[in-house]
């Protein structure tokens, strides 16, 4: 089991199962230009592959996350998207791909870690806070299109 950050336009492309698990109303035609474009922006995508050996198989889990620095928080490690594939579940891949954010913000000497989660995710609001990931507050927002 290993975590690779995601630079290769086939790497990227490779992460479009699990991630249309999470958000389904992206497309794969424009999935690699879309992540991207959020490169340019400081989002990196990392993708847990389950395979031992030389050999990489295919992502079971991933992340999207950005480092960024605001008034309320300072510097901080921002979870765009975490999700482990539905048939690949309570193998601990969440867990290890948490852990690894976790290292990865104390590395790049962020003093918090955050993630928004919608409202429908009992499942997942279960798993971050046996991870000790608390909810702090509401995330309010409003369509304009």
């Amino acid at each position: 089991m290993k975590i690779i950050v995601a630079k290769t336009e086939q790497a990227i492309a490779a992460c479009f199962p699990v991630m249309f698990e999470l958000r389904p109303h992206l497309i794969q035609e424009t999935f690699v230009e879309r992540v991207r474009q959020q490169q340019s922006q400081g989002y990196r995508l990392a993708y847990l592959d389950a395979t031992e050996g030389e050999v990489s198989g295919q992502p079971v889990a991933l992340a999207g996350f950005r480092i960024s620095n605001n008034l309320a928080w300072g510097k901080f490690l921002y979870v765009d998207d975490l999700v482990t594939s539905a048939k690949q579940r309570s193998h601990g891949y969440g867990k290890a791909l948490l852990s690894w954010l976790h290292e990865y913000a104390i590395k790049e000497d962020c003093s918090q870690l955050h993630l928004d989660s919608g409202m429908q995710r009992k499942e997942a609001h279960r798993f971050y806070e046996r991870e000790q990931i608390i909810v702090t507050g509401f995330h309010f927002a409003r369509n304009l299109k």
